[in-house]
């Protein structure tokens, strides 16, 4: 097994990721509509292929700017890496240590959003296939580097590449866990409508695929509520009639090691007031991230439990919208699952609205890109854990043959979505290594 990977590209590699850390590249819709999703996003891309384009590749941006990318070698045969520059908004900034988008070398990792999520990943593999036409290998398929910039979203610009473009004939995506995640759980993603007029606004959750970690109301009911989140032992600030409530954000993938702060307000705001969404949120969504009260156990052998995030909440002075993430078994079908839903919607008098769905990934473990990889990453760190099945949601699932592969090591600490996101510099330097042994072997076979 050769060794690729010199510490140029090491180098290279960080100064890059520093660079496209440092565009904020979260959606923002464009009121000119001159970009789909916003000047930085359409920025952070534009750049990314210009890095490409100094390394050697040949480069395409997609004119309506959904999509770019960068492709090297020769051959019928096309392997495309999935990747996106799209990011989460920040957060609150008072829970960085560091400006969110001026990346931070400090204490062996680096800072900075993105960096685990996808924009960190990305540019390792980026600088893995660097290594490789670097060491002249021959190359008899095509390498694709794709970049997509809806993916924390409605994943929009997939959906347009997969109009326009060739198809890959296998591919990974460098946005999970290693080892090989061969199978994802369905995603769902709805919107409840309540017409119930209201006396104040509200508005708490950034992005449906995160835990919401804060909920603020503000308002003439805020010493009301304060006893009742005293007595639940909910962690809370006040400050005169603005209140906030305190949770733990985590991606909706993983809802039950979260805390949600829109379902904790909103226990205590169905006592003050009497909205059909907030009693929704409290009794039929509860806080096991589960949504037991509404689907029961749902869970299979394959891929575990059904998640359920109340991600966002906008009370509005005509109406209220509740946003929910769902991630749902491989076994199981859509239709019920939103059976389930619309019949507890149903029973609180909200107006179901389908927001978004992805289905399930699944590659057989007996399949060649599944063998190659796992064989890679197992010789490369010696260790042996399976292949995964995930919750998240990857562009492995866009394309057939697909899986999500890394770039996130078994033993670091998920920040994605959260204050002070941060990647190890070894575990960069880790994932290149098995990045450039793996498309070696996949484009030499």
């Amino acid at each position: 097994m050769q060794s690729f990977i010199q510490d140029k590209h090491k180098q290279d590699a960080i100064e890059a990721l520093k660079t496209i850390i440092s565009y904020p590249s979260y959606l923002q819709e464009d009121p000119s509509g001159e970009t789909p999703f916003g000047k930085d996003i359409q920025d952070v891309l534009e750049k990314t292929l210009d890095i490409c384009q100094g390394l050697g590749f040949r480069t395409h941006l997609d004119p309506e700017g959904y999509y770019g990318y960068a492709e090297f070698g020769q051959g019928e045969e096309l392997l495309a890496v999935l990747c996106h520059l799209d990011v989460v908004p920040p957060g609150n900034p008072e829970l960085w240590h560091s400006g969110p988008f001026e990346a931070v070398v400090k204490d062996g990792f680096i800072i900075g959003r993105g960096t685990q999520d996808d924009k960190g990943p990305s540019i390792a593999a980026l600088y893995a296939m660097k290594a490789l036409m670097d060491a002249d290998v021959t190359f008899n398929k095509r390498v694709r580097f794709i970049f997509g910039v809806d993916e924390e979203n409605l994943w929009r610009c997939l959906s347009k590449y997969n109009e326009n473009e060739e198809k890959a004939t296998m591919g990974f995506a460098p946005d999970a866990t290693f080892p090989v995640t061969y199978a994802e759980k369905g995603l769902l993603q709805v919107k409840l409508h309540s017409k119930q007029a209201s006396a104040y606004t509200l508005k708490a959750g950034e992005a449906m695929n995160v835990v919401p970690e804060e909920a603020t109301y503000e308002g003439e009911w805020a010493d009301q509520l304060a006893p009742y989140l005293e007595a639940a032992g909910t962690d809370f600030v006040q400050d005169g009639q603005k209140l906030t409530v305190k949770g733990k954000s985590v991606h909706s993938k993983n809802a039950p090691n979260g805390i949600n702060a829109i379902v904790k307000l909103a226990d205590a705001l169905k006592e003050v007031d009497q909205s059909p969404a907030l009693t929704f949120l409290s009794e039929a969504v509860q806080h096991d991230a589960r949504g037991l009260a509404i689907f029961g156990e749902l869970q299979d052998d394959v891929s575990g439990v059904l998640t359920c995030n109340a991600a966002t909440l906008a009370i509005g002075t005509d109406e209220t919208v509740i946003g929910i993430d769902i991630r749902y078994p491989v076994t199981i079908e859509k239709d019920l699952i939103v059976n389930h839903l619309q019949a507890a919607a149903d029973k609180y008098g909200l107006e179901y609205e389908e927001y978004d769905f992805l289905r399930a990934l699944y590659v057989p473990l007996e399949m060649p890109l599944v063998q190659t990889l796992m064989s890679v990453y197992q010789e490369k760190t010696g260790d042996m854990r399976e292949a995964m099945v995930s919750g998240g949601a990857t562009y492995a699932r866009t394309m057939e043959n697909c899986v999500a592969f890394g770039a996130q090591m078994p033993h670091a600490e998920a920040t994605l979505h959260g204050p002070n996101e941060r990647m190890a510099l070894e575990d960069i330097y880790t994932a290149m290594a098995i990045y450039a042994e793996a498309i070696y072997r996949l484009v030499t076979q």
